[in-house]
């Protein structure tokens, strides 16, 4: 028989990129001196931010704007990525559970000669770009020539990703995903070993392109079992908001949903919240990154976390008393910081539950796996290999 978890429910925020100041080995990475949330504040002359404000933020640092309140109403710390990289991947599958010792290959210069002629070679299409960019930024540069032509603009980032964009009456998108799917069998390879392939489908005129939201991911599945399989085979829900399916290959996923946009993300976070179920609910808020931290808009990424910020106040007012939520990130990127890469911070950790008697700081963590640990620990099911359970410490 199942113990009943002392959460009914547990929801999960990743702000995808939200750093809060760089990590211990920042250097290594190229990343001194980065502090994606601190550089944002500074340069909005302060951030509008009172929902994180009363959870506590600025008790982890100090952020420009964000009031240190007298009495939090959340336990708060940072984490510490114990994985060889800044990712996507790499952050979140540490989230829940695992350690990445090897990085996901980068390439941060464009793709090889031989990768793009086979793809070239297998899909009868050339190939433009070829180069790391703006997902917006390409398509003005490139979208007119891409549809005079039906050549493939490819293009990546500083995640470990090959994306493919084409515009939708150029190529269709069934021709777009089984030109990924050639592109994730070339990929998998051990000289090239990315850890994601993006269909990038878009529409519009040259000065007035969009992309849709019929893009799809690629991606390696897990190496191995994270707290998401553990929770879905002991027959807990896993509901997955955003792009938290794709990361994951639907590994230990129960229920999809796909998202356009932050405030879309939030949304459906909220029909979750109007939801009876049991087990995790987990979403990922990628505007952040692709939108404002790649582009290196501190301005309308701050502007974003008000955004989010207005919402949140929607999510705290609508949780049980048997709740629990959890607002943390997966990397950082510092829009202020040299380049268009991720940065490698500590991570803001907020936990709150309208049960809580008590409020206070955490120990630093020092895995992004404490998080998976005390999902595992509340639904008592098979504790991951790295992590340690926080649950005690929730008073």
């Amino acid at each position: 028989m199942k113990q009943t978890p002392r959460f009914k429910r547990i929801f999960v925020i990743v702000m995808d990129s939200v750093g809060i100041g760089e990590a211990p080995d920042a250097d290594k990475f190229g990343d001194a001196g980065s502090h994606t949330l601190r550089h944002i504040a500074e340069k909005m002359n302060g951030l509008h931010v009172p929902a994180l404000s009363k959870l506590g933020l600025s008790h982890i640092d100090s952020i420009p704007g964000v009031p240190k309140v007298e009495r939090p109403l959340a336990y708060w710390t940072k984490m510490q990525e114990a994985s060889n990289g800044k990712d996507t991947m790499t952050g979140h599958w540490e989230i829940m559970g695992l350690r990445i010792d090897v990085p996901f290959k980068v390439f941060s210069e464009g793709f090889p000669y031989e990768l793009i002629n086979e793809l070239e070679e297998r899909t009868g299409r050339k190939v433009i770009g070829n180069k790391p960019a703006s997902g917006t930024a390409i398509l003005d540069e490139l979208g007119q020539e891409h549809m005079n032509t039906g050549a493939l603009i490819v293009y990546t980032s500083a995640d470990s990703v090959i994306q493919i964009a084409a515009h939708e009456e150029v190529i269709p998108l069934e021709e777009l995903y089984q030109i990924c799917e050639i592109a994730r069998e070339i990929t998998l390879r051990e000289e090239y070993m990315l850890g994601r392939v993006i269909a990038r489908p878009f529409l519009g005129q040259p000065g007035n392109f969009k992309r849709t939201s019929n893009r799809h991911d690629y991606a390696l599945k897990p190496y191995g079992r994270t707290v998401m399989n553990e929770l879905k085979d002991a027959g807990f829900d896993v509901l997955a908001i955003g792009k938290i399916s794709d990361i994951y290959d639907g590994e230990g996923v129960t229920k999809s949903f796909r998202t356009v946009s932050n405030m879309d993300g939030m949304d459906k976070l909220m029909e979750t919240l109007h939801t009876d179920f049991t087990g995790l609910s987990f979403l990922n808020l990628v505007d952040f990154d692709a939108l404002y931290g790649h582009r290196r808009d501190p301005i309308g990424y701050g502007k974003a976390l008000e955004e989010f910020d207005d919402r949140l106040h929607e999510v705290l007012a609508e949780l049980c008393e048997d709740d629990l939520l959890i607002i943390t990130a997966d990397h950082g990127n510092d829009p202020i910081h040299a380049g268009t890469d991720h940065t490698r911070e500590y991570v803001p950790l907020l936990l709150y539950s309208k049960s809580f008697n008590r409020q206070g700081e955490l120990p630093i963590s020092r895995t992004f796996s404490d998080i998976g640990a005390t999902v595992a620990d509340n639904f008592v099911v098979t504790m991951p290999q790295f992590g340690k359970s926080l649950l005690q410490e929730l008073k």
